[in-house]
């Protein structure tokens, strides 16, 4: 049985997101998120819940970070919520807001656990919602406000920094097909907001770099996937083509090229902002890492009757399945080697990966979730792989660290390495837990 071992100093971390967890919607001085409001929406939500109290995070952090110490995280990823931080997402600052971040980044440094937060997962102030939201530019001004707060408050402490998480995710899923909140239809807000969530990000980016000391790396969260056509055919490469620009071109070109791909401005054009030089220098200025979140691939056919990209995703037969997505380990690899090609990265941090299965509590209070472990090891071993190649890959977030509210499909999905009752609010490490445990301390694991 060989011995996987992973290099040095390589990172092993998990991962949550405010609204996911933290509860405390309307406490101590925040405002309201568009989550906040689209959970209230009939329909909205798979099981009609919210993230009202989630997973009570607000209250529980020091028991949860007990937990990470227990495990052994060495760096661990949250995010900010702006809402909390700026209740109308610009002008007055709260204080308790700032205060509830302060005590979870003393308490993770306490602890030896290096704090490394996202600006931004997806919960906009519903106040600058009313005014356009990520489709209207001021947005991406007040955001990079938000960042020189944050940068200006905690600076001294935390060193790792992402300005957004999935911007794609924001911009199609919240704007062009609603799903999300705020729930929007409409292709013309859709790319706008594609546009302005990556000018924030250049915004950001400088506003951070102005304040924050020269020992610190600034990067971006980009949810990407390898898009296969499912035949041959030449009109199935092409729809596989477009897809890809939507899923990974789109985002990753403006950041690494400082330029949009011309196929996705010749099919989204009409819909597209004035895409302004200016504008493409600042969303290109050099990141210290790209973070990649990774959960499966996309297979696509030809499809005229879909507008635009002309394509329609399929579900190939006899591959394995989990409740969200097919498991493609060897998507993985393929896709940190495109980028690595394509781009260039001066490094690549895994920020998220893993899967939703039906855990449920043994008759001796145990956890076996055997698929998540299996799951992570194919997936561990891919990134192993492109460290082989000599790709700079730094470290690994297992999403997610506990249980939680999984957006449109609430409480229906677990991705935890901590089960949660959420009707008693107890923690339970599950068997990956202990299994990704081991894996921190031997830096590795037995193939």
């Amino acid at each position: 049985m060989a011995k996987i071992l992973f290099p040095e100093g390589f990172l092993w971390g998990s991962a949550t997101a405010s609204y996911q967890i933290e509860g405390a919607w309307d406490e101590d001085g925040k405002g309201l998120s568009v989550w906040d409001t689209f959970c209230r929406i009939p329909g909205k939500i798979k099981d009609s819940s919210s993230g009202d109290i989630a997973d009570d995070h607000y209250h529980r952090w020091p028991q949860d970070i007990d937990l990470m110490k227990e495990l052994g995280l060495n760096v661990y990823r949250f995010s900010f919520s702006w809402p909390r931080i700026f209740p109308e997402g610009n002008g007055t600052v709260n204080p308790k807001g700032l205060d509830f971040y302060d005590r979870i980044i003393d308490r993770l440094l306490e602890k030896g656990i290096t704090p490394f937060p996202t600006l931004f997962h997806w919960d906009t102030p519903q106040a600058l919602e009313d005014s356009g939201g990520w489709a209207n530019r001021d947005t991406a001004l007040y955001f990079a406000d938000y960042a020189k707060v944050l940068a200006e408050k905690f600076g001294d402490r935390v060193k790792n920094w992402i300005t957004h998480n999935e911007p794609f995710v924001v911009a199609i899923a919240g704007y062009f097909a609603g799903e999300h909140a705020p729930g929007k239809q409409d292709p013309q807000a859709a790319m706008h907001s594609a546009y302005h969530l990556i000018l924030s990000h250049g915004l950001a980016l400088k506003a951070l770099r102005e304040t924050l000391s020269t020992d610190s790396e600034i990067g971006i969260t980009l949810s990407l996937s390898p898009v296969h056509p499912l035949t041959s055919r030449n009109e199935d490469i092409k729809a596989a083509r477009n897809m890809d620009g939507v899923f990974n071109r789109l985002f990753l070109d403006p950041v690494f090229k400082g330029s949009y791909p011309e196929d996705m401005v010749q099919i989204l054009g009409p819909f597209f902002p004035e895409i302004r030089p200016e504008d493409l220098k600042i969303m290109s200025q050099p990141v210290d890492f790209l973070g990649i979140n990774y959960y499966s691939r996309a297979v696509y056919r030809h499809d005229p009757d879909f507008p635009l990209v002309e394509a329609t995703q399929v579900f190939p037969e006899g591959n394995e399945y989990s409740m969200m997505w097919e498991i493609y380990p060897e998507g993985f690899h393929e896709i940190i080697k495109r980028v690595w090609n394509d781009y260039k990265p001066a490094k690549i941090i895994i920020t998220e990966n893993g899967i939703p299965v039906p855990d449920g509590i043994d008759f001796d209070g145990r956890i076996r979730d055997e698929r998540r472990i299996r799951y992570v090891k194919n997936h561990l071993k891919q990134v192993h792989r492109a460290i082989s190649d000599g790709i700079p890959v730094k470290g690994y977030f297992h999403w997610s660290f506990m249980d939680n509210f999984e957006w449109a499909l609430g409480y229906t999905m677990r991705f935890g390495l901590v089960y949660v009752d959420y009707s008693t609010q107890q923690r339970i490490i599950k068997d990956s837990g202990r299994w990704f445990s081991q894996v921190i301390q031997d830096n590795g694991f037995e193939d």
